[in-house]
This record gives structure tokens, sequence and C-alpha cells, in this order.
């Protein structure tokens, strides 16, 4: 009988393990017999690295294999040619506050304020207007999150804009755990929660239960205890936090409010949160969140009336100019608050509201990408990363530009010529 109880404590251990672990899609590294694709003679802007005139990317299977000017760059014989002259090639787009990825219907569960044990994974959507859509706008990664019906949402997604199957869009779950810290989840009824204080002392709690599970499991898989902790899926996934696999999205834009996530999130949990939906005058709190590495993804309101200037301000501006690092800084559309298609939109209002444009083009590329910790895999044109790949006709963030092809992860998703212009 010990016996069977000790392997019946082995088993749960194991699948305690198991349970908080990522879920990341198959990324196969190029074969030789791979199909080839090879983009040529346009102007490449590879993000991390100097722009290319008569650039050439070279893509085998679904990652890209060569970057450089023509001329310099072997190109496969048999390779598929695109011909991108007199355009402009640059990474697929990140999103980093999306609702459109999934069932809207499914967003919210509201019976109780926090809801870590929720996820959207099981609702993910492709091949639906919406994703089309921004696919035709050169956003090629969504992060999908639940709403903010609650102050703890559950756990959202890392997903493509397009594929063949539902695995095919699936870039990574957990993709990151959805807080609202304040506004869309006062309750209305007037119980724990109708207030901040009310909120922040749920938060706190769960956060607190959440690492007391975890230092138990993290103490039995070291061998510094012998019995396996009773597993509780309720807090699997918020392991990942407490192992800084994952990032924590909070819809936090007030001053008081940003206040409250850096001194929970970051300061009492050590976790690694990011002002996710950032508005407003938030962007006071700058000094310290660069301080703290904090980084900002704003958005939807690009702009705001500030009172104390006595005129309107750039949102994003105002968080680049007062400090926060040119590679953290991202845009965001709280999709379909703004239509997913006008990601690249928010990034032209954010220039002529005075965010540099190089600092804008990364804010939707690869400052995204390490916000959710997959800067390995997207966000910059570089041998190895996956082949999300936008050809606009100008500038991307030039409102008189448009896309001409959108490739994702190796296949083109959408061609102007041949899918019509959508939007």
């Amino acid at each position: 009988m010990r016996h069977l109880l000790s392997r019946f404590a082995l088993v749960l251990a194991l699948c305690g393990a198991a349970w908080a672990q990522l879920i990341q899609a198959p990324s196969p590294m190029p074969r030789a017999d791979d199909p080839v694709l090879a983009i040529v003679h346009g102007r490449v802007c590879p993000i991390e690295s100097p722009e290319i005139e008569d650039g050439v990317v070279v893509v085998r299977g679904r990652k890209i294999e060569s970057v450089g000017k023509f001329g310099e760059v072997q190109i496969p014989s048999g390779a598929r040619i695109i011909d991108a002259t007199n355009r402009v090639v640059v990474p697929g787009f990140l999103e980093m506050h999306n609702h459109t990825g999934v069932s809207l219907s499914d967003l919210n569960d509201m019976v109780f304020q926090v809801n870590p044990d929720l996820r959207v994974v099981d609702f993910v959507q492709f091949d639906t207007p919406a994703t089309r859509n921004a696919l035709s706008a050169g956003v090629t990664t969504l992060l999908t999150i639940p709403g903010s019906g609650t102050n703890m949402g559950g756990f959202g997604v890392v997903m493509k804009t397009w594929g063949r199957t539902r695995d095919d869009i699936v870039v990574r779950f957990p993709g990151a755990l959805k807080i609202a810290q304040a506004g869309n989840p006062e309750r209305q009824g007037g119980d724990l929660g109708a207030g901040r204080m009310g909120m922040n002392w749920i938060i706190r709690n769960t956060l607190k239960e959440a690492q007391v599970y975890h230092l138990a499991w993290e103490a039995y898989e070291k061998g510094d205890t012998k019995v396996a902790p009773q597993r509780n899926l309720r807090f699997e996934n918020m392991r990942l936090l407490f192992k800084k696999e994952i990032p924590i999205a909070v819809h936090t834009q007030w001053f008081q409010v940003v206040q409250s996530t850096i001194r929970i999130l970051k300061k009492e949990f050590g976790l690694d949160p990011f002002v996710d939906h950032g508005e407003w005058e938030g962007y006071l709190n700058t000094p310290e969140l660069k301080a703290l590495g904090m980084p900002v993804a704003a958005g939807p309101r690009g702009f705001d009336y500030d009172r104390r200037q006595a005129k309107f301000i750039g949102i994003p501006a105002a968080y680049f100019w007062r400090g926060i690092d040119r590679n953290s800084i991202g845009i965001n559309t709280d999709a379909p608050v703004i239509p997913q298609e006008e990601l690249p939109l928010q990034g032209t209002m954010a220039i002529r509201y005075g965010l540099p444009e190089d600092v804008a083009l990364r804010a939707l590329t690869i400052n995204p990408a390490r916000m959710i910790k997959l800067e390995k895999r997207l966000g910059s044109l570089e041998p190895g990363k996956d082949a999300d790949i936008a050809i606009w006709t100008g500038f991307p963030l030039d409102p008189r530009s448009r896309t001409q092809v959108v490739i994702v992860d190796g296949e083109v998703g959408y061609d102007a010529d041949r899918d019509g212009i959508r939007f």
C-alpha cells in the first residue's frame, strides 16, 4: 500500500510539473528540401541592424535563412522570387492587446474578481474577417488576452494571424496573465472589489497564494522536501510567472493605478509586468518605470489633453521623452476597440505627436516581441527567426502606404494582387 501511494505521489508530481510548462508551437529548423522564397531588390528594414537598399531576404521553410544586399547574398537555385523593387520590407507587426483572436463572447467570466485558472487558448479562431484584415495590415502576431471585466481574467495566448490549422497559429500558451487593475472591473454591486483598495487586496492575496504554492513545488523539485504538494490547477500556470518565463499584461493607465502596478507586481512580487492599455497621465510614472526596466504598450488612445500644459500630447511620445527606453515602448489597439488593421495608423499618430519614426517602427516589431519574451523568434529580420514579413508600398507608418504581400511562417498569407486590397 505504501509503495502504491508513493508511486501515486510521483505521478502527481510529474503531472504537476507538466501543467506548469509552456505549450509552444513547433518551430522546426529548415531542411535542405524545404521550399525556398527570396524577396529581392527591396528596401529592407531588419530593425536590429541598418537598412539595406537593394536588399534580399531568403526564406527556407518557416524560417529566415539570410538577409543582406543583392549580389552579396546567395539565392538558392529554384527559389520562388518576389520582386520588391520600390517596396519596403519589414518584419510582421505584433499586437500586445488583442481580443479579436477568440470569440468575443468568451472573453470574460465575471462571477469572481480573480480567475487565474481561466484561459482563452480553447477559443482561438483563424481565418476570420478580423484576422484577415489584421494580416492585410501587416499584423502577423497577436497577444490575445481575456477582457478586463475582472481584476485577473486568466491567461492569454500568443498567436499568428494566418495559418492552415489551429496548431499553425498558436505560438505559445500561456502567452501572458491578464490583470486589469482598475476601471472596467470596478464592481457595481458593492461587493469586494468595488473600490481600488479591495481590488488590490484581491490581486495581492491571489499572488501570495500562488507564490506559496510555487515555492512548495520548487522545494520538492529541488529535493528539499520529500512529499509532493497537492496539485492545484488554479495556480499551475501562475508558476510560470514566478519562474520569469511569461509576463503579465496589465490593463493599467491612470497615474495612481500605474503606481499600484509598479508597487504590487514589480516591487512586492518581483514579477515581469508590462503596462498594457497605457493611457492618460500614467506616463507621469515614467522615472520609476524606467528605473525598474518596465516596458509600456501605449494605447488605444494615442493622445490626451494635458491640462498642465493646456495642449494635446501624444501618449507614446510622452512615455518616450520622459525616459522610457527606445527598446521598451510599444503601441496597441485593444482591438476591437480600435480595429486591428489600424495598428499601423496608431504608429502614424504616435509619430505625428512626437515619437521618432525609428522608435515607432520598433514599437510595433522587436519591442513587443521582447515584452512577451519571444524576441529570439519574432520582431526582426534575422537568420533563424520566424519568416513573418510584410512588403509595403512605402514606409509602413505613412498612411499613404499599404501592404502588397504579407508572409507568415514562410507562406504568403496575403497578396493584394491575388486577394484584393482589403481596407
